[in-house]
């Protein structure tokens, strides 16, 4: 069962560590098919494959001409070969051994390919010590994402804020957010979810749930994820990673970070007013009353239940 992982990188100094790791650690390394968009400055080498029988197809793109992540990701996205398995990743990822089966064997065991669904989470995180990776687990059980404390909707825009909030279960958890830099599903997720190169960043994530849920698939956060997350933060111990939205390559841009993010905004927005946007639209298996119902994230009506900063039950 082949696995197709997708990896928009921009300018990041820990791209060649995540490809070789997750070559290093799989069970079948033969069966992986990465998928790259690499955004990285002229003159930078071509990557190269990561070895153990893994095949890489790359694009690259200089980063004054990069358009933000989802762009970049909706790229990576059209390198899929027919894989039948997606995992999509950021570029700054470790892995447990076995990861390729463990992913496999965790959604098979929820139903899929058969069910529509897709396993995500912000994962734990690591860092670099003395150039070896340490683990900085917040929890063994479940990291199942709520909306942020404090947050509320804002009269302009419907973006909000949302956490990984940890749970002490070995069962795993309906969930009703995800994160785009961890996610596994059948290899159908490709065809059915177009990723929408018109969103930037924020919004990306609201977004996409909103697509799953309402074509009738299904959010599961689970114990025991086997990836990790390097955090662009003192603590990591690796070189700070540019953001797309530094200055000093944006002054350069036809087109700056910021009207890149206004337009996002108005796309979120169009979604949850349920305008017609084609094969990046709202589905017709559930409502988007449904949907606050489920998550207590009324769009409608711009209000927060209580249970939308809280897990949900198993």
């Amino acid at each position: 069962m082949r696995i197709f992982v997708s990896i928009a990188s921009y300018c990041d100094p820990v791209l060649d560590f995540t490809l070789r790791q997750a070559a290093a650690m799989a069970d079948d390394p033969r069966r992986l098919h990465f998928g790259v968009v690499d955004q990285s400055p002229a003159g930078q080498p071509r990557l190269l494959a990561p070895g153990r029988g893994a095949r890489l197809s790359q694009v690259r793109i200089d980063p004054v001409d990069a358009r933000g992540p989802c762009w970049a990701r909706a790229i990576a996205m059209s390198l899929h070969d027919g894989e039948d398995w997606f995992l999509q990743i950021d570029s700054h990822t470790d892995f447990d051994p076995g990861w390729d089966a463990t992913l496999v064997r965790q959604a098979r065991a929820l139903g899929a390919p058969e069910r529509g669904l897709v396993i995500s989470s912000y994962p734990n995180a690591f860092s670099f010590e003395n150039g070896l990776v340490v683990r900085r687990p917040t929890t063994q059980g479940v990291l199942a994402h709520v909306v942020k404390p404090g947050a509320a909707f804002e009269a302009e825009h419907p973006v909000l804020g949302f956490e990984a909030h940890p749970v002490e279960t070995d069962a795993p958890l309906a969930g009703f957010h995800l994160g785009a830099g961890c996610l596994f599903a059948p290899g159908t997720f490709v065809q059915a979810f177009p990723y929408d190169p018109w969103l930037y960043f924020h919004g990306e994530e609201q977004a996409l749930a909103l697509r799953l849920f309402t074509h009738g698939w299904d959010i599961v956060h689970v114990p025991g994820l086997p990836l990790h997350h390097l955090y662009n933060n003192a603590a990591s111990g690796a070189p700070p990673r540019p953001l797309h939205w530094d200055a000093e390559v944006d002054r350069q841009r036809d087109t700056d970070w910021w009207t890149l993010e206004r337009r996002s905004r108005q796309r979120l927005a169009a979604l949850v007013s349920g305008q017609p946007l084609g094969a990046y639209g709202l589905g017709t298996v559930r409502t988007l009353a449904d949907y606050a119902a489920f998550s207590g994230i009324d769009y409608t009506a711009r209000t927060l239940a209580p249970q939308a900063f809280r897990p949900r039950a198993g």
